[in-house]
């Protein structure tokens, strides 16, 4: 099983999409509001440099920033459609 972390805020609709896109796919993850964890947001943006959200982290590895289902899809190996 794939390990994969979410980073979110709130007021955040592709959020929203890539949460249901996972739950739809059977894809656990662990999700992370970095307006309540500050930490999280800093490594967010020194460590991942990410400046928005979503931010995914796939295996402590793999960094998808942004929306873009079509991305989370291939490095979680999964359809799309």
């Amino acid at each position: 099983m794939q390990k994969v972390t979410l980073y979110t805020q709130p007021q955040c609709p592709p959020c929203e999409i890539v949460k249901r896109f996972f739950k739809a796919n059977d894809i656990q993850f662990n999700e992370i509001n970095i307006k309540e964890d500050l930490s999280s947001q800093e490594y967010m943006i020194k460590t991942l440099e990410s400046y928005s959200t979503p931010t995914v982290l796939i295996n402590d590895q793999d960094v998808v920033r942004g929306y873009n289902l079509e991305a989370l899809a291939e490095k979680l190996n999964i359809s799309c459609d």
